[in-house]
């Protein structure tokens, strides 16, 4: 079932050469053209789709507006594996998305900009490395240790 904006486990629009990439995080690389050009950031918010973008509260939608969207960023980094935490939920995959996962992510964006430094920047970047590498590491919690609470629904996906 094509669920539209928002990627499940086991899309069928994703071939299987195409897994492959997304699991390696190569399908990323291409973006690094958009970094060059200016348009993107190495760390920042992930660029959204019009209706992903809807989803979020005005105060989170013009922060994301504010700053220039990343490759990889906190909301990266916590949801790397969002396509494992809306597997079994094709039907309301959208739902989950808007009234569980959009929340705390826009809460994450949000402590993003307000903890913006260098040092911050580049935690970013070493921990996005550091799961590609170990996908299954909680390394993050460590180096991140005021992040704001995830909802109950949602820390149970989360670990």
């Amino acid at each position: 079932k094509i669920v539209g904006s928002i990627t499940v486990n086991n899309d069928i629009r994703i071939l299987p050469f195409g897994k492959v990439l997304r699991k390696t995080k190569i399908n990323e690389l291409p973006q690094l053209l958009n970094i060059f050009l200016g348009d993107m950031s190495l760390v920042g918010p992930r660029p959204l789709t019009t209706e992903t973008y809807s989803f979020y509260s005005p105060e989170v939608q013009q922060t994301l507006f504010d700053i220039r969207p990343g490759l990889s960023g906190i909301g990266s980094i916590i949801f790397r594996d969002e396509e494992r935490i809306l597997s079994g939920r094709e039907e309301d995959s959208k739902q989950f998305y808007k009234d569980v996962i959009a929340p705390y992510k826009g809460n994450l964006e949000i402590w993003y900009v307000e903890n913006l430094s260098v040092l911050t920047y580049f935690k970013v970047i070493v921990v996005t490395i550091w799961i590609v590498v170990f996908p299954k590491s909680v390394f993050y919690k460590k180096i991140f240790r005021n992040l704001p609470a995830a909802s109950k629904e949602l820390i149970i996906h989360l670990n």
